[in-house]
């Protein structure tokens, strides 16, 4: 920078900070003051009702979340045309085996094994109407499409498929882990993972008793980087032609649904996410 970047030079600088000093000085010593007074309300984590609400007419979700607090109610989404939660005829929720941690391979008639580089998915469930606290006990679905981007038991040639979908209870921190494999990006959809929570393991056998719907976006950049390595060549066209303004799910704000996700190609990555529902 030179001198015509910055006309006033530094005794003008030095001369805005300190009064910018004091200003705060006095601020400070009137919020100590207003305080001891009983003058100031009382800041926490507040609690509130769940008012996410969504509207899917086939094509796109508005949704609209509340905030409670520090830390909110996730969007509520679709559960897209592949759930197998007995939304149709289909539900893997009532087969014995469902109820697992790696939901990389089929059970069942099947134990086919889908390919993909590793993800192990960490979804920490909280209570937006008690201080954020931890929910234990409750169940959470997970489901999405393979490194071809076609989801099992609907996509044509995986009918005989299950893998990718599972159920697990929420431990004492609120916490499920799946061990999975990095999701396509198939055209038209922004890579994503589908979630439902339910009140408990028992109740986790029909969508009729969900309490929340939701999906995570996945990240930019290992998006980048995944579809860049072996067996997901049709994935990079795909995610060149969509982003998360023009995601039929995501284009009203994705914020809440998109985790941290660190790794390697070669070592796996792990994805983290913390979901708020007004419980």
């Amino acid at each position: 920078m030179n001198m015509h970047d910055h006309p006033h030079g530094l005794a003008h600088d030095l001369q805005t900070l300190n009064a910018t000093l004091i200003k705060r000085r006095r601020a400070l010593g009137w919020l100590a003051g207003a305080s001891a007074a009983g003058a100031l309300p009382l800041l926490g984590c507040g609690g509130g009702g769940d008012s996410g609400t969504s509207v899917y007419d086939g094509t796109t979700t508005t949704t609209t979340t509340s905030s409670t607090g520090s830390c909110s109610v996730i969007p509520t989404e679709t559960n897209g045309p592949y759930p197998a939660d007995g939304t149709t005829s289909l539900n893997v929720l009532a087969l014995s085996g469902i109820v697992r941690s790696d939901i990389r391979s089929s059970f069942g008639s099947s134990t086919t094994t889908a390919a993909g580089v590793p993800l192990t998915v960490t979804l920490t469930l909280v209570n937006t109407n008690s201080s954020c606290a931890s929910l234990a006990g409750y169940a959470i679905y997970i489901w999405h499409c393979n490194q071809a981007g076609l989801y099992s038991l609907y996509s044509a040639g995986i009918t005989g498929e299950n893998y990718l979908r599972g159920v697990q209870a929420t431990d004492s921190s609120g916490q499920v882990t799946f061990t999975t494999i990095f999701p396509a990006c198939y055209s038209g959809r922004w890579p994503h993972i589908h979630f439902e929570v339910y009140p408990s393991l028992a109740t986790a056998t029909s969508v009729s008793n969900v309490v929340k719907t939701s999906q995570i976006a996945m990240t930019e950049a290992a998006c980048d980087t995944v579809y860049a390595s072996s067996g997901y060549s049709a994935s990079v066209t795909n995610f060149s032609q969509v982003s998360l303004s023009t995601d039929n799910v995501f284009s009203d704000g994705a914020t809440l649904e998109t985790p941290t996700i660190t790794g390697s190609v070669s070592a796996g990555y792990a994805l983290a996410l913390t979901v708020g529902i007004a419980a």
